[in-house]
C-alpha cells in the first residue's frame, strides 16, 4: 500500500476541525513514524476524518467536559506505520485487527467505521499514580459513554479508547488486576457500577457530563 497525499492536502487535513477541542493534526503524531521516517498519512482522508469525528463527538468531547484537558499519546496510524510496528514488535496489532481502530481510514469488517486513541486525562494522573485505581475510570466510562474498546496501561493512567459504529463494549488492562474487566456476557457487564467510582472526582465529573448532554 502507498500514499500519495500531497503537502497541500496534508496541510488541509491537519487543519480540519473535528470538534470544539480537536483538530485532525492532534491525531497524527507517531513515535514509530517519526523515529523510523515513515509518513503517517491516511490513504482515505475523508474516511479518517469521519471516524475521528465519531471518536471526538461520542467520547473525547464528553470526557473533556467531565474532566478537563485530554492529552493524546497516540492515535492514527497509517497502514505502513502499523505494519512496521507489528513486524518489529512495537506493540502494534496486525493491520486487519486495527482497521476501525488505530487505522481510522479502513473500516473493520465487523465493527465498521471506527477510531481509537491512546489518551491521558490530565486531571486524573495524580489520582491514578497514587491509587492505580483504573477500574474507577473504566466503569465510569462504561456507564456513561458509547465506547467500543478500552485498554489500560501502567503509566500516567493512559488508556486506549475506541469508538465504533458497532461497538464491542470490552475493557481490558495491563495494570493489576490484569485481563478483561468486562465484556458482553460477563456477569458484571449490565447494571449500575457507580459503587466503583463513588468519589467527589467522579461525582463532579458526572454533573459536568450531564450538563454537556443538556440533562
Amino acid at each position: 500500500m502507498s500514499n500519495k497525499l500531497s503537502y497541500a492536502a496534508l496541510d488541509r487535513l491537519g487543519r480540519e476541525p473535528l470538534s470544539p477541542n480537536f483538530f485532525f493534526r492532534d491525531f497524527l503524531y507517531s513515535e514509530i513514524a517519526n523515529y523510523h521516517a515513515i509518513p503517517n498519512l491516511p490513504h482515505h482522508p475523508d474516511v479518517a476524518i469521519e471516524a475521528a469525528r465519531g471518536l471526538c463527538e461520542h467520547l473525547l468531547e464528553p470526557l473533556t467536559a467531565a474532566f478537563g484537558k485530554i492529552s493524546i499519546r497516540s492515535a492514527y496510524r497509517a497502514p505502513e506505520v502499523n505494519q512496521f510496528g507489528n513486524e518489529n514488535d512495537l506493540n502494534c496489532a496486525r493491520n486487519e485487527a486495527n482497521y476501525g481502530g488505530h487505522i481510522f481510514d479502513y473500516r473493520h469488517p465487523e465493527r465498521g467505521l471506527g477510531a481509537m486513541a491512546c489518551i491521558v486525562i490530565n486531571s486524573y494522573i495524580d489520582h491514578f499514580e497514587a491509587t492505580k485505581d483504573w477500574p474507577a475510570m473504566a466503569w465510569f466510562i462504561h456507564d456513561h459513554l458509547p465506547y467500543s474498546r478500552m485498554w489500560f496501561y501502567p503509566k500516567l493512567g493512559a488508556f486506549n479508547l475506541g469508538w465504533s459504529e458497532t461497538p464491542e463494549r470490552q475493557i481490558d488492562s495491563y495494570v493489576t488486576p490484569r485481563g478483561t474487566l468486562t465484556k458482553p456476557g460477563m456477569d458484571n457487564f449490565e447494571g449500575d457500577h457507580s459503587e466503583f467510582y463513588d468519589t467527589p472526582y467522579f461525582r463532579d465529573g458526572g454533573k459536568r457530563l450531564r450538563a454537556h448532554f443538556g440533562q
